[in-house]
């Protein structure tokens, strides 16, 4: 029997962009690669105001979505000073998580810097207890934007 394929098309893309601090970078002077962590969390929180998901939302429905896979790969380094913009793309499942890929490009080249990837799942915040059924809000948040 062929594994049902949880991805599904179509997604959802937002784009923001960072300037690089001096605090982000190391002692060779490029980003600390720890820092594309929180760049791909700049772009979720921008994702969530623009697509109407953003944390506090999800809180407030009973719930938190703590990220329990991330990955990255490091194509070209940025700097003290570049601009850089990160694009968030929804991945779309029919599982009980949230999937985001990422590209964060050195601008204005449009370089690309890194790639990855999160998934985050439902936890109940009273329980504490992962959810294994999509919540009723983000069923219908997904039936707003995902068309």
């Amino acid at each position: 029997m062929k594994k049902k394929d949880t991805h599904t098309l179509p997604s959802l893309t937002h784009e923001t962009t960072i300037k690089v601090r001096f605090s982000e970078v190391d002692s060779m002077g490029v980003v600390w690669h720890g820092e594309y962590i929180k760049y791909f969390e700049d772009g979720r929180e921008a994702f969530g105001h623009h697509f109407q998901l953003d944390y506090l939302d999800v809180y407030n429905h009973g719930f938190v979505i703590p990220i329990v896979d991330v990955n990255c790969q490091y194509k070209h380094s940025l700097t003290v000073g570049d601009t850089a913009t990160i694009e968030t793309q929804y991945i779309n499942t029919q599982a009980a998580k949230i999937i985001f890929q990422y590209n964060i490009y050195k601008e204005p080249e449009h370089l690309l810097a890194a790639t990855g990837c999160t998934t985050q799942v439902f936890v109940n915040k009273q329980t504490g207890e992962m959810e294994y059924e999509i919540p009723a809000f983000y069923l219908e948040w997904k039936q707003k934007w995902i068309k």
